[in-house]
């Protein structure tokens, strides 16, 4: 294979790469824990769309478990978040801040 087939046989890859990231934010997942005392619904991708707490197994009103629900989703998109800028950089340190085409959501 020369170069210039491997150049293009690497573009095509990163075209699939990106349009497989993008059908992944697309893609809804549901996790559940307790019995379905907790309820979590995001996306393929990692992001968290909605964390159901079934707050009368804990006692609490339907207030108090609204605010905690809105709390606890809070927290952990603010996790995720601070996860995605560490290992960006951590790659960014490796990679000495090249931008790699065809690796979303590293960079």
């Amino acid at each position: 294979m020369n170069m210039q087939q491997m150049m293009k046989q690497a573009q095509k890859m990163q075209r699939q790469l990106a349009e497989a990231q993008d059908k992944l934010c697309d893609i809804e997942v549901t996790g559940t824990a307790g019995g379905g005392m907790v309820t979590v619904k995001g996306t393929a991708n990692g992001d968290i769309n909605a964390i159901a707490i079934d707050g009368a197994q804990l006692g609490l009103d339907e207030d108090d478990t609204e605010m905690l629900q809105d709390t606890v989703l809070a927290a952990v998109n603010e996790m995720l978040a601070n996860a995605q800028q560490v290992a960006n950089q951590q790659v960014s340190a490796i990679t000495g801040g090249l931008n790699m085409p065809g690796m979303p959501g590293l960079f």
